[in-house]
């Protein structure tokens, strides 16, 4: 049974629950990470991508649209918690445009790639060269509607230097229930749940 159809979701957030980022939280990645820590937000709508086995990662979409929050569900247990922002979203024309922003040019699926000055590690895939990036179906609910997503993603890593804390980059395809396609960039901080807190 989905997550969402039950009573209780991970830190008490639900749509219309507020997220609030301890005060902490922004100097301590100030300079460490290029992730804007946002203010206090309410979540609208709430995504949830079926990984199999009982893993689900389950994701907080905020009123404030370029961000939202990631919670890693194994069973009922809440694992790594990752705090996202869209970085960039650039709407996809047509095929020839979608390989020039995923192909071998731009090195997106290789081992190592390079964002801004920074080198971030493949977290999916073992090839030694380029990766086939991951097919994921995202359903989200919103005060407003159910729909699906469908995303072709690649994950990215690097170390910040802070005791358990990663800095992400996520680079995913997506298509809505349109067939509209826009390739986006978003990074990620890994949270604590010390970090936040939800009312």
């Amino acid at each position: 049974m989905s997550l969402l159809h039950q009573a209780s979701l991970p830190f008490g957030l639900r749509s219309g629950s507020n997220f609030t980022p301890a005060h902490s939280l922004k100097p301590l990645l100030d300079g460490i990470s290029e992730l804007q820590v946002p203010g206090p937000e309410a979540v609208w709508a709430i995504g949830e991508v079926d990984l199999g086995q009982s893993v689900r990662l389950l994701r907080f979409y905020q009123d404030n649209e370029d961000y939202w929050l990631q919670v890693l569900i194994n069973g009922a247990v809440p694992g790594d918690i990752v705090l996202f922002g869209y970085h960039r979203a650039v709407p996809v024309h047509d095929q020839a445009h979608l390989q020039r922003l995923t192909g071998s040019v731009p090195k997106a699926g290789m081992p190592i790639f390079e964002h801004e000055g920074s080198l971030y590690s493949r977290q999916w895939g073992r090839e030694a060269g380029l990766a086939e990036w991951v097919a994921l179906c995202e359903a989200v609910t919103s005060p407003e509607a159910r729909y699906r997503i469908q995303h072709r993603s690649m994950l990215y890593a690097r170390d910040t230097g802070l005791p358990g804390r990663r800095e992400f980059l996520l680079l995913s395809v997506e298509e809505d229930e349109h067939g509209a396609l826009t390739y986006t960039t978003s990074l990620g901080i890994t949270l604590f749940p010390t970090d936040f807190h939800v009312t």
